[in-house]
């Protein structure tokens, strides 16, 4: 932790942002499956998209924010692979991005459950 990020695993979480937390895990869940299978990316975006105002305020907010720069990141760039396919580095340029949406999605599993926002705050220190 920053010093300045408040512990938020030492107070009981509000109703609201126990949703909060449910509905992102849920979103975590279904983008690491989509990995796997396509359709439930798409599933997990729209979870989240359609979650992420009832998370406003709450420091679940971010994870919703990564989720669906997540999914728009990686459609832009695994389009860009796919037409790359043509010169090999699409291939490469596909694992990358396959493993960084693997990586982005254990992170924010591993913050929320641990009732923390994804991205900690600055610490110039």
């Amino acid at each position: 932790m920053s010093g300045f990020e408040p512990d938020n695993r030492l107070r009981p979480l509000t109703p609201r942002e126990e949703n909060a937390k449910s509905n992102v895990v849920i979103a975590y869940v279904f983008m690491l499956l989509g990995i796997f299978t396509g359709v439930f990316w798409f599933i997990g975006a729209i979870w989240a998209m359609v979650k992420a105002d009832e998370a406003r305020g709450t420091f679940f907010e971010d994870h919703y924010a990564n989720i669906i720069g997540t999914f728009w990141w990686g459609i832009f760039w695994s389009v860009i692979g796919v037409i790359l396919t043509l010169f090999f580095i699409g291939y490469i340029l596909l694992f990358c991005v396959w493993i960084w949406s693997i990586f982005r999605m254990v992170k924010g599993i591993a913050r929320a459950t641990s009732n923390q926002s994804y991205r900690e705050m600055f610490n110039p220190f």
